[in-house]
């Protein structure tokens, strides 16, 4: 996808970013040992990255869709798929609220054989749910945005986005 507008640059490259480090969630937990003793420091620095990243898609990422884009879509008569995004948005920040307190703890060294095997569920899942998600955006938000937005509009979202 060679998106034109600025915000749909910006959400293509932030999915793109996205879709790498889920990849690299995926791969590691399907090959991790489900126990605390099996945690090596690469392994905690992708963790620590799987929290940062959702921090950053739950708060900022979806909150600015849900915002300033699918109200954009509903009004032009797109509602069925923004109903649907959103509704993903939802389940997708269920289980990104179950997995943060096992990142936080993880990193603090505090999980268990129990806590390890419910992070890499919960990892797993959120990639699954993530990826599919990601890709239809990719496949229907992104390209609704070059006809829903003007130049200026677009300009000032793509700022709004960048700079928050």
């Amino acid at each position: 996808m060679n998106p034109s507008r600025q915000t749909s640059r910006a959400l293509h490259e932030e999915h793109h970013a996205n879709l790498e480090l889920l990849g690299r969630i995926e791969q590691a937990f399907g090959r991790a040992p489900r126990h605390a003793a099996g945690a090596d420091p690469d392994l905690l620095r992708l963790i620590a990255a799987l929290g940062r990243q959702i921090t950053h898609d739950v708060q900022r990422h979806f909150e600015f869709e849900e915002r300033e884009l699918f109200t954009r879509m509903a009004e032009s008569g797109e509602g069925d798929i923004a109903a649907l995004l959103a509704e993903e948005h939802a389940a997708i920040r269920d289980v990104a609220g179950e997995l943060a307190p096992l990142v936080e703890a993880a990193a603090q060294g505090r999980l268990d054989t129990a806590g390890w095997q419910a992070l890499a569920r919960g990892a797993l899942e959120l990639t699954e749910r993530q990826v599919a998600h990601i890709q239809k955006e990719e496949m229907a938000l992104l390209p609704l945005l070059d006809d829903l937005l003007d130049d200026e509009t677009d300009r000032r979202l793509a700022m709004d986005y960048t700079t928050a």
